[in-house]
């Protein structure tokens, strides 16, 4: 059904709906093709790009990459109360050895693949439940709008990394705990953000134009609004695994993580390296440095797609 607009000049009429249709094609499919070719031409997106890919290369495939099982003590032998052998001092050990006799280069590996999975997780988590607010808020409005949000206000009060140290202490020391704690503290990001993007969508004139042709709320919010609401939730989601990541390994240092202390993983390595920092400084180095340089790749290539998408970027 369409509804004609008095002829132009020239006699021609002008179908609204065909018109709204095939400009949001032309100017969707053109909006992607400038965001990828920014992101193609941009060193930073390059940059985080090629350290992300090599850290889900190394989660990956840790199983093949690792010298050692994930909690093999190869090296107890060689432990003693005075000395930890360090990198270079056992062929067998490129990257020493730790306070329990683990190869700390397979603890690495092992503990890029546990970052990944707490990393993933707990954002899908918090993309999920952020959305679902999100969507509901933006969808219904008036008094449905105002209890989410003010919800959403009292959560975001909360510093993230305690509320999320706070619901780790109440679920118990599980690698599970982790993942909902932090997934949780996410969720009023997401929400926020949608539901702030779905309003300035909910004025565009091609929601006008579907309203007056008598579609449904829901539909035109399933069809039209959420999917063009949805790119910067999805550029969110990419900044919010460096989040994720550094606040798995903060929980796992605070010993929230649960787990053998023998657990290959960036954060209860930084913790069991406290005490041993005077005669191995490298237990502490390495780890932290996955973290930060893991952290970075996200962030970068993060940053660089936000800006790839943000029209006052794309006019320059």
């Amino acid at each position: 059904m369409s509804i004609p607009l008095p002829p132009a000049q020239g006699g021609e009429i002008i179908d609204t709906v065909s018109l709204a249709q095939t400009d949001l094609k032309d100017s969707g499919g053109g909006f992607w093709q400038d965001v990828f070719r920014r992101l193609r031409h941009s060193p930073t997106a390059w940059t985080g790009a090629v350290i992300v890919l090599l850290f889900l290369l190394v989660a990956a495939l840790a199983p093949i990459l690792a010298p050692y099982p994930e909690t093999a003590l190869p090296g107890a032998k060689f432990i003693t109360p005075t000395h930890i052998p360090g990198p270079g001092e056992l062929p067998e050990f490129p990257l020493g050895l730790d306070r329990f006799g683990g190869d700390v280069l397979s603890k690495l590996i092992w503990g890029a693949q546990a970052s990944l999975m707490v990393g993933v997780i707990s954002t899908a988590m918090g993309l999920v439940g952020g959305m679902i607010l999100g969507l509901v808020a933006g969808t219904f409005g008036g008094w449905v709008d105002t209890v989410i949000m003010r919800i959403v206000d009292i959560i975001l009060s909360v510093p993230n990394l305690l509320l999320a140290v706070s619901i780790a202490a109440i679920l118990g020391q599980t690698p599970y705990a982790v993942m909902i704690a932090i997934g949780a503290s996410q969720v009023p990001i997401f929400a926020r953000l949608l539901r702030a993007s779905m309003l300035q969508q909910r004025s565009s004139d091609y929601v006008l134009s579907a309203q007056t042709l008598g579609l449904g709320r829901g539909r035109i919010t399933m069809s039209h609004v959420l999917p063009n609401a949805i790119g910067p939730v999805i550029v969110q989601g990419t900044l919010t695994l460096a989040t994720a990541v550094i606040d798995a390994a903060a929980l796992s240092f605070l010993g929230l993580g649960g787990g053998r202390p023998e657990t290959a993983e960036w954060g209860r390595m930084l913790t069991y390296a406290q005490s041993e920092l005077a005669i191995a400084p490298w237990l502490a180095f390495f780890p932290g440095i996955c973290i930060a340089v893991t952290a970075l790749g996200f962030t970068l290539f993060g940053e660089s797609l936000r800006e790839s998408m943000d029209p006052r970027t794309r006019a320059r």
